[in-house]
């Protein structure tokens, strides 16, 4: 019996080999890290610890081909989880541990088109926050304004027209999720001409439920001097409905102490246009220190008026561990 498993074996690692010859070779990566959250409810529950450990893995791989072009290809294992772009039947029918998973083919000359199978960024949802995202700590606030995103979208990366100059477009396709009625395009310009500064604006499209279209447009600044980085977003949704429109505002202070040490500031307010809705506010405080291949990071968030309820507060705080070999 064992002479016959190590027949199969070997039989199985020579068609691998064969496969790999014209079919590429893929990198694995990954970490191993362990994390704990708390968070206190705004009602006064208190949610108690939860602990959790890093479960995904990524595979990439690419070249150039013999007419000039570079492909790129990346799949993601990861525990499926609902994340507001997927319906619970729509993870089980992709698969729970089949996550994000895109390709892109790019050139110098005609730019880089990426078609991400999942978990792919619009034009507009790409940058709807760069300043750190305080409010996305434990989900537990109302996040971020943001267009459609789906699977099976499109983003388009234009070849360089100014030195500094990016500009995106980004398709998502009618039909992708079963509310989705309409097809969205979003674009997207920025501009890194000025040593240290990088400001952009992009526009999109939110078509996920009929008779809810709106508009969702962002504007953001980030400059680093040194050691200091300062960060600003500013996002609005307009909709025909008036109390449904959103406008999210967000900004960060970031200090890199040394090479092993940073800590960052950073605030988040989300309003609506609901005048019986109370504004929801976040802010916060992030650290992480590097010390010989592991991490320590560890962040402590406020969140006043949650959910836009009038005079609630909650807090949450989260402390993670992760080791780079």
């Amino acid at each position: 019996m064992n002479n016959f498993k190590k027949i199969g074996l070997t039989a199985l690692a020579a068609s691998l080999v064969a496969t790999s010859a014209f079919a590429g070779t893929l990198e694995v990566s990954g970490d191993a890290s362990i994390k704990s959250a708390h968070v206190t409810e705004a009602t006064g529950a208190n949610a108690g610890k939860a602990f959790s450990m890093g479960n995904s893995v990524t595979f990439t791989g690419g070249g150039e081909l013999d007419n000039g072009l570079n492909v790129s290809v990346s799949f993601e294992l990861d525990q499926g989880e609902a994340d507001g772009t997927q319906t619970a039947n729509q993870l089980t029918a992709d698969g729970a541990v089949f996550d994000s998973h895109s390709v892109t083919v790019s050139s110098d000359a005609l730019g880089s088109l990426t078609f991400a199978g999942h978990g792919g960024d619009s034009a507009q949802s790409a940058v709807k926050d760069t300043t750190g995202k305080i409010w996305d700590i434990q989900g537990t606030t109302s996040q971020s304004v943001a267009s459609s995103s789906s699977n099976n979208m499109m983003l388009y990366t234009l070849p360089s027209l100014i030195d500094g100059l990016t500009v995106k477009a980004s398709y998502v396709p009618k039909g992708a999720v079963a509310t989705r009625y309409e097809s969205a395009v979003d674009y997207s310009l920025a501009y890194s001409g000025v040593e240290g500064l990088v400001v952009g604006a992009a526009f999109g499209e939110d078509t996920d439920t009929k008779g809810e279209e709106a508009d969702v447009d962002t504007l953001y600044a980030n400059y680093t001097y040194g050691p200091v980085k300062v960060a600003y977003t500013q996002t609005e949704r307009d909709e025909a409905t008036a109390a449904n429109d959103r406008e999210h505002t967000a900004m960060s202070i970031s200090y890199t102490v040394s090479e092993n040490i940073s800590v960052m500031y950073a605030e988040s307010t989300v309003e609506t246009g609901d005048t019986g809705d109370k504004d929801e506010e976040v802010s916060g405080i992030t650290a992480s220190y590097t010390m010989g291949g592991m991490t320590i990071s560890g962040a402590m968030i406020d969140i006043d008026n949650q959910g836009f309820a009038a005079d609630t507060k909650s807090e949450a705080w989260e402390l993670a561990l992760a080791f780079a070999f």
